[in-house]
């Protein structure tokens, strides 16, 4: 990679790591702060310690600032156990999110706890896959969840929903039921539209015709860690002897693919299809 694209890539990743500290803000000063509305993650735990520090009325520590502290143990944890390569973004992102916090103001547009919960939601589920979408993770619990699932062997999904549930659980037993399930209606709805944007978790099946089968499977087993079935086959338009190979891969590995096929054969017919369904174990590269 060239530095025009190094720093193209730099800026653009910057601009997005505000754009998504701008919408978490919205998402948290103008809904779930005025609705009462305790999010998942670090973020629903920051807003319970607020809470009671607000009830006991000893120490007078922000969310923001409170948001941050939380964050710094689980950025040394992506660093020392899962991957170095995002958490330099991660910290620009947290950083960013929680100057946004501190410097919006507190704005409330409305009171209900539904519209509230399903807005805030929104806003933050495309601010997250936003922030997915271009590689960069935006802290949290996430190296927490990834370490638990390694771990433990249980699914992202599972681990995230028991953190999210113990958080609801504290919030509806120390500030009332009705705020849980409200909340949990704004965690499911985020859940719901990060999906729709981020979509580089789905997974595809390629298949690949070449004439060099064990220069590409080399290269894709080097990069991508994926199993890969060879077959010979015969290509009629050239009369010649072909080889098919077969794998699946998820949206995030589509770019490493493209590069390695550039690389090694650019000649190779390459293709992609999706909204496939996995019946076996496949396991999925862990990204922070």
């Amino acid at each position: 990679m060239s530095k025009t694209q190094t720093w193209q890539d730099i800026v653009s990743k910057l601009t997005v790591c505000l754009i998504y500290a701008i919408l978490y803000a919205i998402a948290l000063n103008f809904f779930w702060q005025p609705g009462h509305i305790y999010a998942g993650g670090l973020t629903g735990i920051s807003q319970i310690i607020v809470t009671l520090l607000d009830k006991a009325g000893s120490i007078n520590l922000s969310f923001s600032i409170i948001y941050y502290l939380l964050n710094i143990p689980m950025i040394l944890l992506a660093w020392f156990k899962i991957n170095h390569k995002f958490v330099i973004f991660t910290i620009v992102a947290v950083t960013f999110a929680s100057i946004s916090t501190s410097i919006m103001p507190h704005m409330v547009l409305i009171k209900d706890p539904t519209i509230c919960a399903v807005f805030g939601g929104v806003i933050n589920g495309y601010s997250l896959g936003l922030a997915l979408k271009n590689g960069i993770s935006t802290g949290g619990m996430d190296a927490l969840v990834v370490t638990l699932r390694q771990l433990t062997g249980q699914s992202v999904g599972v681990i995230s929903m028991i953190l999210n549930g113990v958080i609801m659980l504290a919030a509806g037993y120390l500030f009332g039921w009705p705020y849980a399930f409200y909340s949990l209606v704004s965690i499911f709805v985020s859940g719901k539209v990060t999906d729709l944007v981020y979509v580089k978790h789905r997974k595809v099946q390629v298949m690949i015709i070449t004439q060099k089968p064990d220069e590409v499977a080399a290269a894709l087993q080097e990069k991508l860690t994926r199993g890969i079935t060879v077959m010979p086959a015969y290509g009629a338009y050239k009369n010649a002897s072909q080889n098919v190979l077969i794998t699946v891969i998820t949206f995030y590995e589509m770019e490493i693919l493209d590069e390695i096929m550039k690389r090694v054969d650019p000649k190779a017919f390459v293709s992609v299809s999706q909204d496939i369904m996995i019946l076996s174990e496949f396991k999925d590269n862990d990204i922070v």
